[in-house]
């Protein structure tokens, strides 16, 4: 971890690899003009009768000429030059909303367009790269680990949780309005029928049919009893009448329940089927169901339930983030472990889930993209001029100090050589 020197006033600390890379090249700059004052001042005597010192005093005039050079140029990228307002110099604060645009463009069209994501994750094996993380979290470095935990959890607790939030419902939402259910039910519907899984099913709705006929007795009872004449209410003929639909309708649910070959469990089983053909087929009955879908998800509970599911998420990702080496433990760790190793023996569901993230990554690109541009572009117009310049002097500033001491050793190897040329002819 690098150490930061003492933070300036506006807040940003310098680190101490540039400030220590600035002495190094002032230092060498000011070393070159004193070597330059001081063979100027030898006598011209002694300095002809040395030649060496001739050599050494057009190195250094050279050297300090290209480190002034470089020194000027590199300056000149953040403020002005000794604080003269020299023209084409601060360069980065006079345009850092040109930068701003210039960068959001730059990821736009580089990294945000759709077809450059789909290229680009299809070289990358997220399935396999998880899985090898998931089945042996050991080998993973502890310090990587935890750095990666921290800063997933300080960027989990710095988003704007009720935009992200809003952004996450709204994805899912969109997702669940673009899936047909309608074919996707009468499939499984279909499948289940197949294999026998729907007898389940109708036991349980004869079960129910029979529990809502013994809490309803005496709603039978009154209808009879009101559909009955007098005659019958007086002989008593409307109560043996009502026990006698009751005991048929509680005898046939038992028979239905007793005989999976009952002939009306044929004909429920004859109304599943057709419910699975019309599901996957039947313009009129899809268009119902995706009306009841709609209404479904624009329905305030549902919109409530998505909120309960992203925090619920959302916190459980905290958590994670937050201890991973807990995460891995107990029976989640070993969960984790073999769908891990699964992840590695399946090539068919690596392949889907690797499908899934491209086409996650590609709409996200194209659903979002333009939001994010925009985001980076109005971040760095909102920066101060003062903010920008020692954000990207922080990011960049050692290596241009590195221009300045390159930029003092060829000036004088370049000086060196004209001399020596000089010398020669």
């Amino acid at each position: 971890m690098k150490l930061l020197a003492r933070a300036p006033r506006n807040g940003e600390a310098i680190p101490a690899g540039l400030r220590r890379m600035r002495w190094i090249a002032t230092g060498l700059l000011v070393l070159m003009a004193a070597i330059f004052l001081a063979t100027r001042a030898i006598d011209p005597g002694f300095a002809r009768a040395h030649p060496a010192i001739g050599f050494i005093r057009a190195f250094a005039e050279a050297a300090m000429v290209g480190g002034l050079a470089d020194w000027f140029a590199v300056t000149a990228l953040f403020r002005h030059p000794l604080g003269l307002p020299i023209p084409h110099t601060a360069i980065i604060p006079r345009n850092k909303d040109r930068i701003g645009e210039t960068l959001a463009a730059f990821l736009r069209d580089n990294f945000l367009v759709p077809g450059v994501v789909a290229r680009r994750m299809r070289r990358v094996d997220v399935a396999g790269a998880a899985g090898r993380w998931l089945a042996s979290p050991e080998g993973t470095q502890g310090r990587l680990r935890k750095g990666a935990s921290r800063l997933a959890a300080d960027m989990l607790e710095a988003f704007d949780q009720q935009r992200l939030g809003g952004m996450v419902k709204a994805t899912i939402g969109q997702r669940l309005r673009a899936l047909e259910i309608s074919p996707l039910l009468g499939q499984a519907l279909t499948a289940a029928i197949a294999e026998g899984r729907h007898a389940p099913l109708l036991d349980g709705i004869v079960r129910w049919a029979a529990k809502v006929l013994a809490a309803n007795e005496h709603m039978i009872r009154a209808i009879v009893h009101e559909r009955a004449g007098t005659v019958m209410r007086w002989t008593g003929l409307d109560e043996t009448l009502a026990n006698k639909i009751i005991d048929g309708l509680d005898k046939l649910l038992h028979d239905m329940a007793e005989d999976p070959d009952h002939p009306l469990r044929a004909k429920a089983e004859e109304g599943l089927t057709a419910l699975a053909f019309d599901l996957q087929h039947d313009d009129r009955m899809r268009e119902r169901v995706e009306g009841l879908k709609a209404e479904i998800i624009e329905n305030p509970a549902m919109q409530r339930w998505l909120d309960g599911i992203w925090e619920q998420a959302r916190a459980g990702m905290l958590r994670i983030a937050r201890d991973p080496d807990a995460a891995l433990t107990g029976q989640l760790g070993e969960a984790m472990r073999q769908l891990g190793g699964t992840l590695q023996q399946d090539a068919m569901l690596r392949a889907t889930i690797n499908r899934f993230v491209r086409r996650t990554a590609v709409g996200m690109a194209a659903d979002y993209g333009s939001d994010i541009v925009r985001l980076v572009s109005e971040t760095v117009r909102g920066w101060d001029a003062r903010t920008i310049t020692r954000r990207l002097e922080n990011a960049v500033g050692r290596d241009l100090q590195y221009i300045r001491v390159n930029g003092t050793l060829v000036g004088g190897l370049v000086g060196l050589v004209l001399h020596m040329i000089d010398v020669l002819l």
